[in-house]
């Protein structure tokens, strides 16, 4: 059942998706009276359709293919590859029978409409719920370095307070692109002393390889066993749930991060515990598995210094569109940073397996939403670049037309069509790939 709600949430949100960003061309088009033939979500190749229906001298459907959708505009050469239309005289109701300038805000009408559209959805999201965050300001006990955070020369109990010489007043800031886009320097405060530390410009290699929680965390105190794993080493040692854990081989563990890397340091070798369980306290031993771990879950702690913001109506716009455009930036940067060799494309780049692990197998209309608005964006940045096949190939075209003041030629873009096909064929083919890989390496 969860396997289906992750399909299911994938495919709505991609469907959303996909549908607007083809309105945004349909409406382009019938506003300069440029007739569309075809709307279609999904491709219908071969002619294989799930569902159609006719309306004013358009089609309408569902294809059987869900590797995105389109709108066949007459006079264009598209993803149809349909020139035999082109042959003939140009009719006035026809693409490329308008101005240069008309045809290039019908190509950019999708990538629009993703814009619009992600600012809405953060628009909306922050209205309803506002802003919750941890204050860094009033973390007493610091952070506790993950992986990624050790490897740069964090340690347990480090406040963070300065990122680039800007105090950190949330949390979030030192998980987010402000510090995890890499060649940002963070004022650390360490018993008493202040230091600096550099996070390289690779760090998101990293981050794709763990988490971006394993960069830092909030350092909280040792909490009670919530639960332990039936069958596992910590069940056959004698740990129950309500226990709480004292010291980890002799040594006090105030906190968890003190107890969690103490258990992982030791993985095939054996541990003893002091708990204690009521008003009595007992030592147990027990050998730690291959993977660093005993069969135990804690109860989280809650008992951070959260602050929750509200915003009008009105209010939360500038901060919702931030947010949005926020997103579209980094990954532009993203995309930069592997152009210049600092960020592996494999370890960069998901595609819609990946996307609906992320999607989850339960349905959170707070997550799902802001996934729909994270990859509205992340779908403008990516037909707007210059790819044959894409809307930043048809744009980058018609600004040539522009410049130089006569069009390319029809032979021409029919071989750029078929360029970017099958550019856009390898990217599918790498993006599947990848997704399986990483699944398998985990």
């Amino acid at each position: 059942m969860g396997v289906l709600v992750m399909i299911g949430q994938v495919l709505l949100g991609l469907s959303i998706l996909i549908v607007l960003h083809e309105f945004g061309h349909f409406l382009a088009a019938r506003a300069f009276g440029i007739k569309v033939e075809k709307f279609y979500l999904f491709f219908d190749a071969w002619g294989v359709k799930l569902f159609k229906f006719k309306y004013k001298d358009c089609e309408y459907g569902i294809g059987w293919l869900p590797l995105g959708g389109y709108v066949k505009i007459a006079g264009m050469i598209d993803e149809s590859m349909d020139t035999e239309q082109l042959k003939g005289e140009p009719q006035p109701w026809e693409f490329r029978s308008k101005p240069a300038w008309q045809r290039l805000i019908v190509m950019m009408g999708g990538i629009i409409v993703n814009i619009i559209l992600g600012m809405f959805i953060f628009w909306m999201l922050t209205f309803k719920y506002g802003e919750t965050y941890v204050d860094n300001t009033k973390l007493e006990n610091g952070i506790a370095p993950g992986i990624i955070g050790k490897k740069i020369g964090l340690q347990a109990g480090d406040r963070i307070t300065e990122i680039d010489g800007q105090p950190v007043l949330r949390f979030d800031e030192l998980i987010g692109s402000k510090v995890l886009m890499g060649n940002t320097v963070l004022t650390v405060e360490r018993g008493g002393e202040t230091l600096s530390i550099t996070v390289p410009g690779d760090i998101l290699n990293d981050v794709a390889d763990y988490d971006r929680n394993e960069f830092v965390g909030v350092r909280t105190r040792t909490m009670a066993v919530d639960s332990v794993f039936a069958g596992g080493v910590a069940e056959q040692a004698g740990i129950r749930p309500g226990d709480s854990i004292l010291a980890v081989n002799g040594s006090p563990a105030p906190f968890w991060d003190q107890v969690r890397d103490a258990i992982s340091s030791s993985a095939g070798r054996p541990v003893s515990l002091l708990l204690q369980r009521g008003q009595d306290t007992m030592t147990v031993r027990a050998t730690v598995s291959e993977d660093g771990t005993l069969g135990f879950a804690i109860n989280p702690d809650t008992d951070f210094p959260y602050v929750t913001t509200h915003y009008g109506f009105f209010e939360s716009l500038p901060i919702g569109a931030g947010k949005a455009w926020g997103t579209l930036i980094d990954n532009a940067k993203g995309l930069g940073k592997i152009a210049k060799g600092e960020l592996r494309a494999d370890k960069a780049i998901s595609g819609p397996v990946a996307i609906a692990t992320m999607f989850g197998s339960e349905v959170n209309w707070v997550k799902f939403w802001s996934l729909v608005g994270l990859l509205s964006m992340a779908l403008a940045l990516m037909n707007f670049l210059p790819i044959p096949a894409l809307d930043g190939g048809h744009v980058l075209f018609l600004v040539i037309e522009m410049i130089q003041g006569k069009p390319l030629s029809d032979k021409f873009l029919e071989k750029a069509q078929i360029a970017g096909f099958f550019i856009l064929l390898a990217l599918m083919v790498f993006v599947f790939g990848n997704d399986i890989m990483k699944i398998v390496n985990k």
